[in-house]
């Protein structure tokens, strides 16, 4: 299901297995991994296309909303 509506991706890196990481908070199942970022967004981007198929409208309707990213520092 195609929709008009920006999604934002939390990535990491991984050192030890050396793959780039990421998923989409507000998307249940919207996660995978690949060893280029390049790679990593084609395949967030499918995966995310995936998701949105399998969801009704009404779900769709109350996919949370992104404010904000913040650093939380432990002293």
């Amino acid at each position: 299901m195609k929709t008009n509506k920006k999604f934002f991706a939390y990535i990491e890196y991984d050192k030890e297995s050396q793959i780039y990481i990421g998923y989409i908070p507000s998307i249940v199942g919207t996660h995978t991994q690949a060893d280029t970022l390049e790679e990593l967004h084609t395949k967030l981007k499918e995966v995310l296309d995936l998701c949105l198929e399998e969801m009704n409208q009404e779900e769709i309707k109350y996919i949370p909303e992104f404010v904000e990213v913040s650093e939380i520092e432990l002293v």
